[in-house]
């Protein structure tokens, strides 16, 4: 397997598989597009929130007018 080079260093006979999981893939990878999702503008939270500080201030408005 080594043998003495020119200048006394051994030499090493390099390998290279023929099969593997890297060399046996056959198309590249490439990117997967999934079907866009569908989100609403607001939240069902957010709309509650604004819901209840709409009815605070309707109620702070008929608190104070009296």
């Amino acid at each position: 397997m080594s043998s003495k080079g020119n200048q006394g260093q051994p030499m090493v006979q390099e390998v290279l598989p023929k099969s593997g999981l890297i060399f046996s893939e056959k198309h590249k990878p490439s990117e997967i597009l999934c079907k866009p999702k569908i989100m609403p503008l607001k939240s069902i939270t957010l709309e509650k929130l604004e819901e209840m500080q709409r009815q605070m201030a309707e109620f702070n408005a008929e608190t104070k007018g009296e």
